[in-house]
């Protein structure tokens, strides 16, 4: 009896550590894995679903288990070497490629953070705030918050944006979808016929797997200072992280599936469904969606301009990290700060038109996401830089074939939009 009572209190205590110890690692996996339902992610997920309703959700589930694998692979080298993902191109493929990964991640970043701020205008114009008001004030934010403030705040004010993201599953069940119908399509594959709805599969894979989410997840971990020996908690957290934000998309699509669909409202953007819910779904799904793309765009307008510094600067040697002041990382903090800068201002054009710079911005993912997945298996599944860590053959195959998918799909999104213009 005291042998058993003495297991159960230290099963108790180990138990209680375990948790603490996650508690202590949690926050990349999650962070990032929300950051990645952006303005451009819930722009495209609402389009589709309002376009096709519920019929590509088994899609959208595996396009969110490959999410899982990629974050995993780069979380896992965070923490077992130390190093930025940029910073393993530059030590293992050397100088040139990095040059080449580092201009494609600068342009395509350049063009999301533009997209983030366009999302913030447009979920706010939904509640009469003028761009002039919204995005001056976002940026300002956004700047003082990781100019000023250590990483451990930064964190805990991206979870507190994170929080928005409860909007999508309330107003899903505000809206009462047909839940056997739901389940039915996120089972078994079906895919409507014709070029449009090839476009928006393809759409949906490439905004789930989005480029910028690879290096800043890794970036985080090594800022975060998580080694080797925690990481078992902190692919708890990857895992988290990608499963749910899988769930926050599945719910815009529901919605979307559930209201406009039906109605035969065929929008192209978030702003315009949340205005379209109004009437047909009452106000409160409304002003939900409004909330929840606002809370998306402000989160992604942070992490991407984060992204990029980090990965320059990992690239090239040169100091980073949030706790960092200017004089300690002047190039890290002097980019972070041109990026946002940069983004507020074009948006602030009046000529700008919104909804197609948060478009453009998805192709522009799908042109660089060939090139780090490239990157991010060959490190990965390098025992000279991984040792036990490195993946094994069946991680690897799963990993290949994420990327041959998602690659594909990306390109030809690219290249059937570029065809259609032309």
């Amino acid at each position: 009896m005291i042998r058993t009572a003495a297991a159960v209190r230290r099963r108790t205590r180990i138990r209680r550590a375990s948790i603490l110890a996650f508690l202590a690692v949690m926050g990349p996996g999650i962070i990032t894995g929300f950051a990645g339902n952006d303005a451009g992610g819930v722009t495209t997920y609402t389009a589709v679903g309002a376009h096709y309703g519920f019929q590509m959700l088994w899609l959208l589930l595996l396009s969110t288990a490959g999410l899982l694998v990629i974050q995993e692979m780069c979380a896992r080298m965070g923490a077992v070497t130390g190093k930025g993902l940029s910073d393993l191109i530059r030590e293992r493929f050397g100088v040139r490629w990095t040059i080449v990964a580092m201009l494609a991640l600068l342009i395509a970043n350049g063009s999301n953070i533009v997209a983030e701020y366009a999302g913030i205008a447009a979920s706010l114009e939904l509640f009469n705030v003028q761009r002039i008001v919204s995005v001056p004030i976002a940026a300002v934010l956004i700047w003082v918050l990781v100019v000023f403030f250590s990483y451990r705040i930064v964190e805990r004010a991206l979870f507190v944006l994170v929080l928005a993201y409860i909007a999508y599953p309330i107003s899903a069940f505000i809206v009462g979808p047909p839940w056997g119908e739901v389940v039915h399509d996120s089972v078994i594959p079906t895919l409507p016929i014709g070029q449009a709805a090839l476009i928006a599969a393809l759409a949906l894979v490439g905004t789930t797997i989005t480029p910028y989410l690879q290096f800043y997840i890794q970036a985080s971990v090594v800022d975060k200072g998580i080694d080797r020996d925690q990481y078992r908690f902190e692919r708890v957290d990857v895992l988290l992280g990608a499963i749910l934000t899988g769930l926050n998309a599945f719910f815009i699509v529901v919605v979307a599936g559930a209201v406009l669909h039906p109605a035969g409202i065929h929008v192209d953007s978030a702003a315009d469904a949340a205005q379209a819910l109004g009437p047909l779904a009452g106000q409160q799904a409304q002003l939900l969606f409004g909330v929840g793309l606002f809370g998306a765009s402000l989160l992604a307008a942070t992490i991407m301009p984060l992204s990029t510094s980090y990965a320059i600067c990992e690239a090239f040697g040169w100091e980073s990290g949030i706790s960092k002041n200017f004089r300690e990382a002047p190039v890290f903090m002097g980019l972070f700060t041109l990026l946002v800068v940069a983004g507020a201002l074009v948006v602030l054009n009046p000529s700008v038109p919104l909804i197609p710079v948060i478009l453009v911005s998805q192709n522009v993912n799908g042109l660089l996401l060939p090139i780090v997945l490239v990157f991010i298996l060959m490190l990965a599944g390098d025992r000279r830089i991984m040792g036990d860590r490195a993946n094994g053959r069946f991680s690897q195959w799963v990993g290949i074939g994420t990327a041959v998918g998602a690659s594909v799909l990306s390109i030809a999104l690219v290249a059937i939009t570029i065809l259609g213009a032309g």
